[in-house]
């Protein structure tokens, strides 16, 4: 529906026009919430504005009914209130009335009107118009005049209705008795109080004249279309004097009483009787133009006559369309649903008729559609979802077309961008990740990074990493890894050992700061590498304190006899853990050989009398790595005549007499050992048979 209200002009800021919220029924304490507002042409003045607290419309400015409508009539200014969530359109007019707040005024103060004495009775002298701004009633209302012997006034009612006086001859005129008379004219207009302006007429008695001009006809009637060029011929009068000389010759002008605006429009060529367009017609500000022509010779004796020519103007198609976009809810929301409201907008064409009638639609290649809700009202709405992530931005072209021949449209282009929602979760970029890292490696060092990508924006595409929880080898995942949340950094909390522990995996989720967040998980699997820092570690044979590893080899041993295996371990592996055998030191290298790969100690010849029965040997277990790391074992063999009948290889025997000889003091001080442990254990036993 449609309110109207009426206000008067000049009304002071604040004046009290209407209860908006209270005539549409809506609830005043949401006003704000849902952004009620008047909606308005950019670049439009606001003379009335909504208090949103209470929902009273207010005068905002003061309104001058003569500026805002300068065609007079009636003076409406058109409203489109807008409330949103949901959002409804409300159309309002105003009515501004008027107040009679100006006086009549007349071009000049004091003007001469010349009279021929032979004018003959109720001849009619058309006088200058009054102007009032103001309409209806409160404009020119009628004319008075003073007093006088010879002359009445009688007021004319043009075709706009407006007012204008004429002199009519009364009595008959002596330029000898009486050559000029003094009268008042007053123009007083209907409004309450009256106002009133005032003009003085000096009439001057001039000599007869024999012949007066006389027009074709009274009245003129032309048609001109309102886009006809300055200079174009309106109408070419003929008025005829029958006198010769300058009494014949005549000159054509505007009467008096033709308004100001005619004389801006139209000019009048003194002495061919042409009118010609002078300015800028408009047929939808005006669409008739009554001009007054009055037409006299140059004799002494001059009187003029006068004629009425009626300007009907022909609508031109010389507007286009003009399209007013007022956003209501941009951006968008990715998820709004089918139907939602994106801006209200407005066609209006200035033209009449068909020329003035609009159809308005969208590009047929977006997700849009217009709906018509007031005529030269739409609602620009969505036919189907959004994806911001696919059309991040429309720009939906808008064309308004109106119905003249030759048609004339206007393109307007608004720009919707479409607001992200967090319907995406993160993704990362690899289905999973296997990380090397050496063993040995520096605390808090990096040893990779993830990385995800959301396809929303701002808030909803910030991601944060954490580490899911979890255990390795019964510690808690914490205390091995670490990660950046911000930058998917990943750092080690501990040394590795690849002996220890040589793989595990932890799981790594992305989360967006959106809400709710989502997330997403990917594994990551770490190896660690060997790194070669284990030395051999010599198994067999196993020297102790004070002692060497020994063996006995017989004298009669052939090559080829196997003195014994060196056998070692190495806890990395791969190369590193790979051992190679190699004898470094011997008395006689030309009697004994270690095999590489397996440590086998053998006799490279049979034993000779000059042979050492002793000989001294030292063989070295060295990795694969690089650098490669080793141990050593010290070997002491003895050739004996005959073999013991058991003995395992590298068996520990005390050393001869010549290495390691016994001495009554270690006897001495083993018993004195034994006495002293076996006296204290035989004290607690009594002492705790006491107590």
């Amino acid at each position: 529906g449609q309110l109207r209200y009426t206000v008067p002009e000049e009304l002071e800021h604040g004046a009290f026009v209407a209860n908006l919220g209270e005539d549409l029924g809506l609830d005043v304490s949401t006003l704000s919430a849902r952004r009620f507002r008047i909606v308005s042409r950019a670049g439009a003045r606001q003379h009335l504005e909504v208090n949103l607290e209470n929902g009273i419309l207010f005068v905002n400015e003061r309104i001058d009914r003569e500026e805002v409508c300068e065609a007079g009539g009636t003076c409406l200014l058109h409203l489109q209130l807008l409330v949103e969530s949901p959002l409804e359109l409300y159309r309002v007019e105003v009515e501004v009335l008027d107040i009679n707040d100006h006086a009549p005024t007349f071009p000049w103060q004091e003007y001469v009107l010349e009279v021929a004495e032979s004018a003959v009775l109720g001849a009619r002298f058309p006088l200058e118009s009054a102007q009032d701004p103001d309409v209806g009633t409160n404009s020119v209302h009628t004319y008075r005049l003073s007093p006088n012997g010879y002359f009445s006034l009688e007021v004319q009612t043009r075709s706009d209705a407006s007012k204008f006086a004429e002199l009519v001859l009364e009595r008959a005129l002596d330029r000898e008795q009486q050559r000029a008379h003094r009268v008042l004219l007053t123009a007083l207009d209907g409004g309450v109080p009256e106002r009133s302006g005032t003009a003085h007429i000096l009439i001057t008695v001039l000599d007869a004249n024999d012949n007066v001009p006389a027009f074709d006809q009274p009245s003129y009637g032309v048609s001109l279309p309102e886009d006809a060029p300055a200079g174009t011929l309106v109408i070419q009068l003929n008025a005829t004097d029958l006198d010769e000389g300058p009494n014949g010759e005549i000159e054509y002008s505007f009467s008096g009483h033709a308004p100001p605006r005619v004389r801006e429009l139209f000019h009048i060529e003194p002495q061919s009787g042409q009118v010609l367009l002078k300015g800028p017609l408009d047929y939808e500000r005006a669409h008739l133009h009554e001009l007054y022509v009055q037409a006299k010779d140059r004799g002494p004796s001059a009187v003029a006559v006068h004629c009425r020519v009626l300007v009907h103007l022909l609508d031109v198609n010389d507007n286009a369309p003009e399209v007013t976009l007022t956003s209501v809810s941009t951006p968008v929301l990715e998820d709004a649903p089918p139907g939602t409201v994106i801006a209200v907008i407005s066609v209006l064409d200035r033209d009449s008729g068909d020329n003035g009638r609009v159809s308005c639609e969208v590009s047929p290649d977006v997700p849009f559609e217009l709906r018509s809700s007031f005529r030269n009202y739409y609602t620009l709405v969505t036919t189907q979802a959004l994806d911001r992530e696919v059309v991040p931005e429309y720009n939906v072209s808008i064309t308004a077309r109106d119905m003249g021949s030759p048609a004339l449209l206007t393109r307007s282009t608004l720009t919707v961008p479409v607001s992200d929602v967090n319907d995406n979760a993160p993704r990362f970029l690899q289905p999973s990740y296997s990380v090397y890292v050496m063993e040995n490696n520096a605390p808090g060092a990096s040893i990779c990074s993830v990385s995800a990508l959301d396809p929303d924006c701002q808030q909803n595409a910030y991601l944060s990493y954490s580490i899911a929880d979890g255990h390795i080898h019964g510690m808690p995942v914490g205390t091995y890894v670490s990660i950046n949340s911000d930058s998917g950094h990943m750092y080690a909390l501990r040394s590795l050992d690849y002996e220890q522990i040589r793989s595990f995996q932890i799981q790594v989720q992305a989360q967006d700061a959106g809400f709710p967040p989502l997330s997403a998980n990917v594994t990551v699997h770490i190896f660690v590498l060997d790194q070669n820092d284990n030395a051999p570690v010599i198994v067999s044979p196993t020297p102790r304190n004070g002692s060497v590893a020994t063996e006995l080899v017989p004298r009669s041993a052939r090559p080829g006899y196997l003195v014994g295996t060196v056998s070692a371990v190495d806890a990395d592996a791969g190369l590193n853990s790979r051992l190679s055998y190699q004898l470094l030191q011997a008395t006689d290298f030309t009697l004994f050989s270690v095999a590489p790969e397996t440590g086998e100690l053998r006799t490279l010849r049979s034993f000779l009398e000059q042979d050492a029965p002793r000989q001294q040997l030292v063989v070295q277990v060295r990795d694969g790595g690089q650098p490669a790391l080793s141990a050593t074992v010290s070997l002491l063999l003895s050739v004996v005549e005959t073999m013991p009948q058991t003995l395992s290889d590298f068996s520990e025997f005390s050393l001869p007499p010549e290495v390691s000889s016994s001495s009554p003091l270690t006897l001495y001080l083993l018993v004195s050992l034994g006495s002293v442990s076996f006296t204290f254990l035989l004290a607690i036993l009594i002492l705790t048979a006491i107590r």
